[in-house]
């Protein structure tokens, strides 16, 4: 298991390399730079901040030096921002959309899973058609009208809710964005636990041990949730990924001072510093996540090796 890990990690490097590489690349051929939007910028002083951040190098110059920052954990100073670099934008904002994308995931992993279970040991009734006109409802209606939704009933109407801001991190303030962001996964999931655990109650184990006479909760939870949940594992590595890093829709409508709106920002100011730190972020924690779901592989079904 430990070779495998030590491989895996070893092929991140180049992945990770080429996904720097191109994405340096594709940035810098977008037309424009970080400072031709600045108004009443004289050329002379554009010129000179160009050069204070080594703009006006030629492109393969500038890759090096990049390169040579990132090794060091260096992501640079923000264009945009110039009282802060990106490592400091990260590390105040990071850790609030991790919050807010954790636990939307796990509620979505909790609910989704039951909402499924449910539908498949019922399938073909009115439970099993609600959770499907739930989930295909979920999976439909998009972010950005969920969370206006969300706002309108429980923040202008119930007054139940803030209609936004991130409240120093308190419980009240993460409702509606936590809930906005695991309704649609919420939908995913449970249509993938249904159709997963109709096809482990079918499968000859299971036949097995109802003929032995085990009870249906033994059967269910025992021996055929285990099988149903391989696919909600594959499920969960992208997932956690694109959730944990920040989600530009939600953060912005709910005013959170998250790192998912950076990548929008970063791109339409051409912040080429930030705009790379956001995608170095998302593909090592899409690295990292999916290396995380295939040990779970190995953990829920015996049957996968790595040795």
């Amino acid at each position: 298991m430990l070779r495998y890990v030590f491989r895996r990690l070893l092929t991140a490097i180049p992945t990770l390399f080429v996904i720097v590489t191109v994405a340096f690349f594709l940035i810098r051929v977008a037309p424009g730079g970080p400072f031709n939007q600045e108004r009443g910028l004289s050329p002379e002083i554009r010129a000179n901040l160009e050069a204070q951040f080594g703009l006006n190098d030629p492109l393969w110059l500038q890759y090096v030096h990049y390169l040579g920052n990132l090794l060091r954990g260096n992501f640079g100073p923000s264009y945009n921002l110039p009282d802060f670099t990106v490592t400091e934008l990260f590390a105040k904002g990071l850790p609030i959309s991790v919050q807010l994308g954790s636990s939307a995931l796990v509620l979505a992993l909790l609910l989704g899973s039951i909402l499924g279970t449910i539908a498949a040991l019922n399938q073909n009734k009115i439970a099993d058609y609600s959770v499907i006109a739930l989930a295909t409802a979920g999976s439909t209606i998009p972010t950005f009208v969920i969370a206006p939704v969300i706002q309108l009933v429980f923040g202008l109407s119930w007054k139940l809710l803030p209609i936004g801001g991130w409240g120093d991190g308190a419980f009240i303030n993460k409702v509606g964005p936590v809930l906005t962001l695991a309704l649609p996964q919420i939908a995913i999931v449970a249509r993938l636990m249904r159709g997963s655990m109709i096809e482990s109650l079918r499968s000859h184990h299971i036949r097995t041990a109802r003929a032995l006479g085990l009870s249906d909760w033994s059967v269910v939870v025992k021996h055929a949730l285990r099988g149903a949940v391989l696919p909600i594992v594959s499920f969960t590595g992208p997932a956690a990924a694109a959730l944990l890093t920040g989600s530009i829709i939600v953060e912005t409508i709910f005013s959170i001072p998250g790192v998912g709106r950076y990548f929008v920002d970063a791109a339409l100011n051409r912040d080429y510093t930030l705009v790379m730190g956001t995608v170095v972020v998302i593909a090592l924690f899409t690295i990292v996540f999916n290396l995380i779901v295939d040990l779970l592989y190995a953990v829920v079904d015996p049957r996968v090796r790595y040795d």
